[in-house]
């Protein structure tokens, strides 16, 4: 190692922060006794140096050492009380990860001596492992940013011009057979020429990844596979598993090309709780370095409280906390050049003393912080809790995820009574959920599908879910699918069930896509790709979650293009880019005195307050005012043809069939305005009206 040259250096910027003379190590801990940095070798496996860190500034120990370089590789062993029954976990035989790391080196190798207790002692987490964890941790090394964006530029799309695209980096490149076989399932995979001339063929605005944060899936022998990646380890390095070289600039690369090609990158981010999980868990990073701080723990401290489902809460109540998940949002949005953040369990982020509150520190850090201002924000807006459950909750300026949404479309087209009134809601934009505060009609992400659930084919072809490979016995994942499987359970060869499905999944599609507020589509669900009736496979990485392009069928790409063609006509219409929401109420429009949204029925009569109440109720129609051109959207959920009429008042208007999703393709067809005509069974039909002057 070279003549290095040790001063106290400074607090800030916490991590490692190379000058080009040397690096600065700062650490935050606000009750350990002692730290100490160790320096590895280019390899990781051989400690080559330990510096005691003398100085504590604040809770922040920081020291100088001129002469490292970039690439040096390096963890902490932070010493203090082990004492699980106060909330100290401190353990200096556990080498310790930088919160702050920008790149690791290393596998995370599932051993007995990751914990901080020894897992054979029927003392449980009571105990205290002396053995050396070093050897089976990833370490965090030195960086430096020298990426070429050549005057790159951020699409920056307003939401309500929006189409977001969910998908999983490996599971959506790792049988594609165009893409190099090298980086399949990487970022250079996702931004490959052929993976961008689908995007930009099927015409989404934006990509919303997985975690994408290091996670490390696989712990052999110690529990499933992590294939979803929602346990971060690390909130500042890409995971691992998506790199050819372990070169960080590889997803700069990703986003690079995204945003050439005028796509976003959205990232699914969880700061709610990481992988070291419940107090059984293992000691890699923030259980090790201050537990007391990171985690939110019960009044016993040896327990910690759980709003996630997956052991322990991260404490945004504390500062440096909070400051931790901040400059991870900064950093991602202003040095790695995202669009967004997906918000896993945002109510959990929320709390304060337990209770969810737009007044918490996350919610106002975020609503001043000019990086976060610049990018979409939004939320999963509920946690694991019984009181967790907040959609609409947000301030202005947030989307969020709308379920009300997902559920009450599956159930509207799967013909369960009692539907219509939420329906009109939700595809109206619900603004009795975000119509307040100034908030805009794009504030409800409306889908139909996600990672988590039915995907689209399966959700038209199972009546239960089939979570068997799992492992837990098929009591894992939501009971509440809302699915139909219009006859035989699963795949079928019978051709009048095959052309139901597609049927309504044309419908539901089509219902989605002309929805006022921000659609996500889930990948595959475009090519007819299958989970097997698997609604939880957040551990299946393999055949059942990856896309298989080679078995796009001739339906598959007829039903593709259909969706390439809703989103083209969504991003045609002029409606779909307002930004307030409906008010129903009357304005005079030249010689017409109309609404803006109005509800009509097939007599072409407005909806009055019995119609809403009709439980067998399963059509409508909605007339959307812009200007001298109008538009209705019907939709008919009836297991039969309707004979339809248009309103009085349109009698002398023009009115052109521009979508009828009971077929495939629509031939642009003129509606005598005068006459009924026919609206098929289960399908929705867009008519673009003309009014003349009177």
């Amino acid at each position: 190692m070279a003549e290095v040259k040790v001063s106290d250096g400074y607090p800030f910027p916490l991590g490692a922060a190379f000058d080009g003379k040397g690096v600065n190590f700062a650490l935050f801990s606000a009750h350990a006794e002692k730290v100490e940095l160790c320096l590895f070798d280019d390899t990781g496996t051989i400690e080559k140096k330990r510096y005691p860190i003398e100085v504590n500034d604040h809770n922040i120990w920081h020291i100088y050492l001129k002469g490292i370089n970039v690439g040096q590789v390096y963890g902490y062993r932070v010493y203090g009380p082990y004492k699980p029954e106060e909330g100290k976990r401190f353990n200096p035989h556990k080498l310790l990860l930088d919160p702050y790391a920008k790149k690791m080196i290393g596998r995370l190798i599932w051993h007995k001596a990751l914990f901080g207790y020894d897992p054979d002692s029927p003392e449980q987490d009571l105990s205290f492992n002396t053995l050396d964890s070093a050897p089976y941790v990833p370490k965090a090394v030195v960086v430096s940013d020298t990426f070429d964006w050549e005057n790159e530029q951020k699409p920056r799309i307003k939401p309500e011009n929006s189409v977001i695209y969910e998908a999983h980096v490996r599971g959506i490149t790792k049988l594609h057979p165009k893409v190099e076989h090298c980086h399949r399932g990487k970022f250079l995979g996702l931004c490959s020429d052929s993976m961008m001339n689908y995007f930009d063929w099927l015409g989404v605005t934006a990509v919303e990844l997985l975690p994408v944060f290091s996670f490390f899936g696989e712990k052999d022998g110690m529990y499933t596979d992590n294939y979803w990646g929602y346990e971060t380890l690390a909130y500042f390095v890409p995971e691992a598993k998506y790199l050819v070289n372990n070169d960080i600039d590889e997803f700069k690369q990703m986003v690079k090309t995204m945003h050439a090609h005028g796509k976003e990158v959205i990232l699914d981010v969880v700061y709610n709780h990481t992988i070291e999980g419940n107090h059984l868990g293992p000691t890699l990073c923030y259980r090790g370095i201050d537990n007391e701080s990171y985690y939110t723990l019960q009044k016993n401290k040896r327990f910690y409280e759980d709003s996630t489902g997956c052991g322990a809460s991260f404490n945004l109540q504390n500062p440096y906390v909070l400051t931790l998940v901040m400059d991870s949002l900064r950093y991602w949005a202003d040095k790695m050049h995202v669009d967004g953040f997906r918000l896993d369990l945002a109510t959990s982020l929320s709390r304060v003393r337990g209770q969810f509150t737009q007044d918490s520190g996350f919610l106002l850090s975020a609503r001043q912080d000019e990086s976060l201002r610049q990018v979409k924000m939004i939320a999963e807006p509920w946690d694991a809790t019984m009181d967790g459950y907040r959609i609409g909750a947000y301030p202005p300026g947030w989307l969020e995820w709308n379920d009300r949404y997902r559920d009450v479309i599956r159930r509207f087209w799967r013909g369960d009574a009692r539907q219509i009134g939420e329906f009109a809601s939700r595809i109206s934009g619900s603004s009795d959920i975000f119509g307040y505060s100034n908030r805009g009609i794009s504030s409800s992400v409306n889908f139909l599908t996600s990672h988590d659930g039915f995907n689209l084919h399966d959700l038209v072809s199972y009546n239960d879910k089939h979570n068997d490979v799992n492992g837990e016995s098929n009591r894992d994942g939501n009971n509440a699918n809302w699915s139909r499987n219009y006859g035989v359970e699963g795949n079928t060869d019978d051709a009048n069930i095959t052309e139901l499905r597609w049927r309504v999944q044309r419908a539901m599609t089509a219902t989605l896509l002309l929805s006022f507020g921000t659609p996500m589509i889930f990948s595959g669900d475009e090519i007819g790709n299958t989970q097997f009736g698997n609604n939880n496979p957040y551990c299946q990485d393999n055949i059942l979650t990856w896309l298989v392009w080679d078995a796009v069928d001739q339906c598959d790409r007829t039903f593709a293009r259909f969706v390439k063609r809703l989103i083209k006509l969504r991003q045609s219409l002029k409606i779909y880019d307002r930004i307030k929401f409906f008010s129903g109420k009357e304005r005079q429009i030249e010689k017409y005195v109309l609404k803006d949204i109005m509800w009509l029925k097939e007599n072409g009569d407005e909806f009055q307050i019995a119609d809403w109440s009709d439980g067998m109720r399963k059509s409508i129609a909605c007339f959307v005012f812009n200007g001298c051109r109008s538009y209705i959207l019907i939709f008919n959920a009836h297991e039969y043809d309707m004979d339809w009429k248009l309103p009085s008042f349109l009698k002398n208007a023009q009115a052109e069939i521009m979508l009828n999703s009971a077929e495939n393709m629509t031939v642009a067809e003129l509606v005598d305005t005068k006459r009924k005509f026919s609206v098929p069974s289960r399908s929705v039909l867009l008519l673009k009206i003309n009014l003349p002057e009177k």
